[in-house]
């Protein structure tokens, strides 16, 4: 397993002006990351998506680092599914311009209509369309693509899955977020073995969790669709079984990137380098 970081991780640098993009890949490459994930590009005003992202992969190539992967938003739900699916064809051109082997999007949030009565059910046609439309598209220029388990409405493992599987293409997979079942509160390593199978890409993400039965703790916290208590962590600071959800991944032999995404209230750098630090050491004692 190599491991990577998710350029989302230094939010606070990035959010804050302190740091670019172009910043965060030589901060990568000093924490001792062997790839970095971004998390959306930024191009500066005036410079094109595509020769921003060439800039960043010749970049990555002079500081001697890999793009592990190229993840962005989608919504096949709530956007005229033919525009959603040709803006998607042209984000997979930037996938291939930044030098990624693969790309994530989302599939929806839910209907934005919260009257209509209309849930999973009928949305998982359309999704599994612009899902499989995109996947084709891409894998004719060399790039694989994959859905995450985000966003509340498309997270937990059964419904990955039926997305996955619905698809059935080669080329689609999953990308596994360790920490993110808890949003739709579904047991971790239960769902990461159920997703395995698909796994293409990893994200380690640990939380702090608290009960929805008891006091709500305040800032920084935010509710899981059960109601439970989240905020993000360290990894191994926190409550999500990260150790067994990477002996399950071993066990069923994925060796490809483990990326860190840290979301926590500490400093990011030292959140990123201690998680890091952590997930290294857990790893080495599979």
């Amino acid at each position: 397993m190599k491991f990577a970081v998710s350029s989302y991780s230094y939010a606070q640098l990035t959010g804050s002006g302190k740091k670019t993009e172009s910043d965060l890949i030589q901060l990568a490459k000093e924490m001792g990351f062997d790839a970095i994930e971004f998390a959306e590009i930024h191009p500066p005003e005036g410079i094109d998506k595509l020769e921003y992202a060439a800039k960043l992969s010749e970049l990555c190539s002079r500081v001697g680092i890999e793009v592990a992967n190229y993840a962005i938003g989608a919504d096949f739900v709530n956007r005229p599914l033919e525009e959603e699916v040709t803006r998607l064809y042209n984000e997979v051109k930037v996938a291939k311009a930044l030098g990624s082997p693969q790309m994530r999007h989302d599939t929806s949030s839910g209907y934005s209509d919260r009257s209509s009565h209309k849930g999973f059910e009928n949305a998982l046609p359309l999704i599994v369309e612009g899902c499989a439309l995109v996947t084709r598209f891409a894998a004719a220029h060399g790039i694989r693509t994959m859905t995450e388990n985000h966003g509340f409405f498309c997270q937990e493992s059964a419904r990955v899955e039926r997305i996955i599987t619905g698809v059935n293409e080669e080329n689609f997979g999953s990308l596994i977020d360790v920490g993110n079942f808890l949003c739709a509160d579904d047991e971790p390593a239960a769902a990461v073995g159920r997703l395995a199978p698909y796994v293409f890409h990893v994200h380690v993400k640990d939380f702090h969790v608290k009960s929805g039965n008891g006091f709500d703790p305040g800032d920084g916290f935010f509710r899981s669709r059960g109601g439970n208590y989240l905020r993000g962590a360290i990894i191994g600071h926190g409550s999500v079984p990260v150790y067994q959800c990477l002996s399950v991944l071993r066990h069923a032999g994925y060796d490809g990137y483990l990326t860190v995404e840290f979301e926590g209230m500490e400093d990011c750098v030292k959140g990123v380098g201690i998680g890091l630090k952590n997930l290294k050491a857990m790893v080495e004692s599979l």
